[in-house]
Protein backbone atom coordinates (compact mmCIF):
# COMPACT_ATOMS: atom_id res chain seq x y z
CA UNK A 1 0.00 0.00 0.00
CA UNK A 2 3.13 2.56 0.41
CA UNK A 3 4.28 1.92 -2.54
CA UNK A 4 0.93 2.78 -3.97
CA UNK A 5 0.59 5.86 -2.10
CA UNK A 6 4.20 7.05 -2.95
CA UNK A 7 3.32 6.32 -6.70
CA UNK A 8 0.35 9.04 -5.92
CA UNK A 9 2.06 11.16 -4.49
CA UNK A 10 4.97 11.55 -6.98
CA UNK A 11 2.00 11.41 -9.57
CA UNK A 12 0.13 14.49 -7.80
CA UNK A 13 3.55 16.54 -7.44
CA UNK A 14 4.42 16.26 -11.25
CA UNK A 15 0.50 17.58 -11.91
CA UNK A 16 1.11 20.52 -9.72
CA UNK A 17 4.66 21.00 -10.90
CA UNK A 18 3.67 20.62 -14.78
CA UNK A 19 0.19 22.62 -13.86
CA UNK A 20 1.83 25.55 -12.22
CA UNK A 21 4.77 25.49 -15.67
CA UNK A 22 1.07 25.32 -17.75
CA UNK A 23 0.15 28.69 -15.96
CA UNK A 24 2.67 30.84 -16.96
CA UNK A 25 2.26 29.81 -20.23
CA UNK A 26 -1.66 31.44 -20.52
CA UNK A 27 -0.51 34.37 -18.27
CA UNK A 28 -1.34 33.13 -14.74
CA UNK A 29 1.43 33.48 -11.84
CA UNK A 30 2.85 29.49 -11.17
CA UNK A 31 1.91 29.62 -7.65
CA UNK A 32 -1.57 30.53 -8.37
CA UNK A 33 -1.56 27.95 -11.02
CA UNK A 34 0.51 25.51 -8.54
CA UNK A 35 -1.97 25.84 -5.25
CA UNK A 36 -5.33 25.53 -8.07
CA UNK A 37 -3.76 22.23 -9.32
CA UNK A 38 -3.02 20.88 -5.24
CA UNK A 39 -6.91 21.85 -4.95
CA UNK A 40 -7.89 19.64 -7.99
CA UNK A 41 -6.38 17.08 -7.08
CA UNK A 42 -6.99 17.19 -3.14
CA UNK A 43 -9.16 14.43 -1.91
CA UNK A 44 -10.60 17.30 0.33
CA UNK A 45 -10.87 21.13 0.83
CA UNK A 46 -7.37 22.58 2.19
CA UNK A 47 -6.56 25.07 4.93
CA UNK A 48 -4.22 27.76 4.01
CA UNK A 49 -1.70 25.94 6.54
CA UNK A 50 -2.27 22.91 4.36
CA UNK A 51 -1.66 24.49 0.96
CA UNK A 52 1.47 26.58 2.96
CA UNK A 53 3.07 23.37 3.99
CA UNK A 54 2.52 21.23 0.76
CA UNK A 55 3.79 24.00 -1.79
CA UNK A 56 6.62 25.34 0.82
CA UNK A 57 4.95 29.03 0.54
CA UNK A 58 4.91 31.74 2.78
CA UNK A 59 1.51 32.84 4.32
CA UNK A 60 1.14 36.11 2.23
CA UNK A 61 1.97 34.06 -0.92
CA UNK A 62 -1.25 31.63 -0.19
CA UNK A 63 -3.62 33.68 1.11
CA UNK A 64 -3.04 36.14 -1.86
CA UNK A 65 -3.18 33.59 -4.05
CA UNK A 66 -6.17 31.72 -2.98
CA UNK A 67 -7.93 35.14 -2.76
CA UNK A 68 -7.75 35.63 -6.44
CA UNK A 69 -8.76 31.80 -7.27
CA UNK A 70 -11.55 32.82 -5.30
CA UNK A 71 -12.34 35.82 -7.02
CA UNK A 72 -11.65 33.85 -10.49
CA UNK A 73 -14.30 31.69 -9.02
CA UNK A 74 -12.31 28.92 -9.29
CA UNK A 75 -11.86 28.02 -5.93
CA UNK A 76 -14.65 28.43 -3.09
CA UNK A 77 -14.17 28.54 0.47
CA UNK A 78 -15.70 25.89 2.47
CA UNK A 79 -16.68 26.07 5.80
CA UNK A 80 -16.47 23.59 8.11
CA UNK A 81 -18.93 23.55 11.03
CA UNK A 82 -17.01 23.86 14.95
CA UNK A 83 -13.80 24.85 12.90
CA UNK A 84 -12.88 28.86 12.47
CA UNK A 85 -10.16 27.93 9.92
CA UNK A 86 -11.69 28.76 5.86
CA UNK A 87 -11.34 25.68 3.84
CA UNK A 88 -10.63 26.19 0.11
CA UNK A 89 -11.65 23.74 -2.90
CA UNK A 90 -10.91 23.90 -6.32
CA UNK A 91 -14.34 23.89 -9.47
CA UNK A 92 -13.26 19.72 -10.40
CA UNK A 93 -15.23 19.75 -13.30
CA UNK A 94 -12.86 20.53 -16.11
CA UNK A 95 -15.65 22.33 -19.12
CA UNK A 96 -16.23 24.68 -15.88
CA UNK A 97 -12.90 25.54 -15.27
CA UNK A 98 -12.15 26.07 -19.07
CA UNK A 99 -15.08 28.21 -18.88
CA UNK A 100 -13.82 29.95 -15.86
CA UNK A 101 -10.59 30.76 -17.11
CA UNK A 102 -11.69 31.80 -21.06
CA UNK A 103 -13.91 34.17 -19.27
CA UNK A 104 -11.12 35.67 -16.93
CA UNK A 105 -8.74 36.12 -19.69
CA UNK A 106 -11.42 37.66 -22.10
CA UNK A 107 -12.25 40.52 -19.56
CA UNK A 108 -8.50 41.04 -18.21
CA UNK A 109 -6.57 40.36 -21.45
CA UNK A 110 -9.20 40.63 -24.63
CA UNK A 111 -11.27 43.33 -23.93
CA UNK A 112 -8.25 45.90 -22.89
CA UNK A 113 -6.33 44.52 -25.98
CA UNK A 114 -9.85 45.35 -28.21
CA UNK A 115 -10.02 48.89 -26.80
CA UNK A 116 -6.74 49.50 -27.68
CA UNK A 117 -7.39 48.53 -31.18
CA UNK A 118 -10.36 50.35 -31.52
CA UNK A 119 -8.65 53.21 -30.11
CA UNK A 120 -5.40 53.41 -32.17
CA UNK A 121 -8.10 52.76 -35.77
CA UNK A 122 -10.28 55.87 -34.35
CA UNK A 123 -7.62 58.14 -33.97
CA UNK A 124 -5.68 57.21 -37.08
CA UNK A 125 -9.20 56.84 -38.98
CA UNK A 126 -8.47 60.44 -41.05
CA UNK A 127 -4.60 59.73 -41.71
CA UNK A 128 -4.18 60.11 -45.25
CA UNK A 129 -0.39 58.87 -45.94
CA UNK A 130 0.18 55.73 -47.17
CA UNK A 131 2.11 54.80 -43.97
CA UNK A 132 -0.86 56.00 -41.59
CA UNK A 133 -3.72 54.29 -43.80
CA UNK A 134 -1.82 51.10 -43.59
CA UNK A 135 -1.59 51.20 -40.11
CA UNK A 136 -4.95 52.37 -39.83
CA UNK A 137 -5.93 48.95 -41.77
CA UNK A 138 -4.39 46.51 -39.48
CA UNK A 139 -5.49 48.29 -36.76
CA UNK A 140 -8.91 47.42 -38.24
CA UNK A 141 -8.09 43.60 -38.91
CA UNK A 142 -6.95 43.28 -35.69
CA UNK A 143 -9.82 44.47 -34.13
CA UNK A 144 -11.88 42.85 -36.27
CA UNK A 145 -9.93 39.48 -35.88
CA UNK A 146 -9.62 39.84 -32.57
CA UNK A 147 -13.44 40.87 -32.04
CA UNK A 148 -14.91 37.78 -34.09
CA UNK A 149 -11.86 35.06 -31.58
CA UNK A 150 -13.23 36.42 -28.64
CA UNK A 151 -17.58 36.28 -29.73
CA UNK A 152 -16.48 32.46 -31.23
CA UNK A 153 -15.00 31.59 -27.40
CA UNK A 154 -17.51 33.36 -25.93
CA UNK A 155 -20.08 30.90 -27.90
CA UNK A 156 -17.87 27.49 -26.99
CA UNK A 157 -17.81 28.51 -23.68
CA UNK A 158 -21.52 28.81 -23.15
CA UNK A 159 -22.02 25.66 -24.88
CA UNK A 160 -22.57 22.16 -23.29
CA UNK A 161 -19.48 20.25 -23.23
CA UNK A 162 -20.73 17.42 -25.10
CA UNK A 163 -21.93 19.47 -28.17
CA UNK A 164 -18.55 21.51 -27.67
CA UNK A 165 -16.90 18.28 -28.49
CA UNK A 166 -19.05 17.36 -31.29
CA UNK A 167 -18.57 20.48 -33.04
CA UNK A 168 -15.29 20.55 -32.37
CA UNK A 169 -14.63 17.00 -34.42
CA UNK A 170 -17.03 18.28 -36.92
CA UNK A 171 -14.54 21.31 -37.36
CA UNK A 172 -11.53 19.51 -37.36
CA UNK A 173 -12.81 16.46 -38.92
Amino acid sequence: MTDERSKLEEAREQFVGQWGALGTQWGIPRTMAQIHALLMVAPAPMSTDEVMEELQISRGNAHTNLKELVAWGLVRIVVKKGDRKEYFEAEKDVWQIFTIVAKERKRREIEPALGVLHQCAEETSQLTTAEGRQFHDQMRQLEEFVGFASTVADRVSTMKHGFAVQLAAKLLG
